[in-house]
């Protein structure tokens, strides 16, 4: 005798939900153990009682698809049933491109990246002690970026069931500090050469005047040669 077997169950669930599936047969068993699978992998930590697997609290980790089986025919698996599970945002992170020092007046993006199902659809941007939203979208484009830009900046991603925020650091170095440096790094350079030429100046001044030198082109000298 074949077993036909399938799964009942919800095509989504909210995460905080609970939710039974059910496998259901065609034939009549007696007293039959039912088993679970969840993407191929035997279940061992949820709740099976009959032929019913109940889930207490759906969290995102419970999605994937799901099938049963009878043992003793653990090779005859009911069709997949995929649970879908909706959820608010989640691990909301936030980069900064180009990455390194940013000077003032140069252009910088801000994005922002979170998990949700269904996809987090809206993005607001804020900066610490603002009192309105500095913008909206996945990126956040600064064009000529300015020393009032320096401080927290968070974005805020929201779907049909929630919201999140990830936040990042923005450091911005004054342009008149940052020309400041250069000025610093090219005099010193200078002041170095200055120095080199100097000292190889005044080797080549005492190599010249040595007593040796003088003595091979004084007159008694190239007469006691002569």
């Amino acid at each position: 005798m074949t077993v036909e077997l399938h799964v009942e169950a919800p095509e989504e669930v909210t995460e905080g939900e609970s939710a039974d599936l059910t496998c259901k047969t065609t034939c009549s068993l007696t007293d039959p153990t039912f088993i679970w699978y969840k993407d191929g992998r035997p279940l061992t930590t949820k709740t099976i009682k009959n032929n019913q697997l109940h889930l207490q609290t759906v969290s995102s980790e419970d999605a994937g698809s799901y099938s049963c089986a009878v043992r003793g025919d653990q090779h005859l698996h009911s069709t997949a049933h995929r649970l879908r599970v909706r959820y608010p945002p989640k691990s909301v992170s936030v980069s900064i491109s180009p990455s390194g020092e940013i000077v003032e007046g140069s252009s910088v993006t801000l994005t922002c990246s979170s998990d949700g199902n269904p996809p987090v659809k809206n993005y607001t941007w804020f900066k610490e002690g603002g009192a309105s939203p500095a913008g909206s979208g996945q990126n956040y484009n600064i064009i000529s970026i300015t020393a009032d830009h320096t401080g927290l900046h968070y974005c805020e991603a929201q779907n049909d069931h929630g919201a999140l925020n990830g936040t990042v650091m923005v450091s911005v170095k004054s342009q008149s500090l940052f020309a400041v440096w250069i000025a610093v790094g090219v005099g010193s350079f200078v002041l170095l050469l200055i120095t080199v030429l100097i000292c190889d100046y005044r080797m080549k001044a005492m190599k010249t005047t040595s007593p040796v030198h003088l003595l091979k082109t004084s007159p008694v000298y190239t007469r006691m040669l002569l």
